[in-house]
C-alpha cells in the first residue's frame, strides 16, 4: 500500500511553484478623515533563476555587489594620502600689542 508524505507533497508544490512562477501583489493604504498620508505597493515574485531568465529578469548578472567585478578601490601608501586641512586662526581685531 503506498503512502505519501507531507515532505514529497511540499517538494511537489515547490517545484511547480518555482518552474510556473508566483506573483503577490498588494496596497497598503493609510488614510485619516478621507486623507491618504502613506501607500506602501507590494510586489513579490517567486520563481526559479531560469524562469526569471526566461521572462527578461537578470538584474542579479549586472549587480557590482553580487558579482566579481566590483570596483577596486587602490590603497594609497602613508606618504601620498592627503593631510587633513589646517584650520587657520581668525586675525584678531584692533591693535597688535608689544611684547617688552
Amino acid at each position: 500500500m503506498p503512502t505519501t508524505s507531507g515532505t514529497t507533497n511540499l517538494v511537489d508544490i515547490l517545484d511547480r511553484v518555482l518552474d510556473k512562477g508566483l506573483v503577490i501583489a498588494g496596497d497598503i493604504r493609510v488614510s485619516l478623515a478621507n486623507v491618504e498620508l502613506l501607500t506602501i505597493r507590494i510586489r513579490l515574485l517567486v520563481c526559479s533563476v531560469d524562469k526569471a531568465e526566461q521572462i527578461g529578469l537578470n538584474w542579479w548578472k549586472y549587480d557590482p555587489h553580487l558579482t566579481m567585478q566590483a570596483p577596486v578601490v587602490p590603497v594609497l601608501p602613508e606618504r601620498q594620502r592627503a593631510a587633513p586641512p589646517r584650520s587657520i586662526p581668525p586675525a584678531k581685531k584692533g591693535r597688535a600689542r608689544r611684547r617688552q
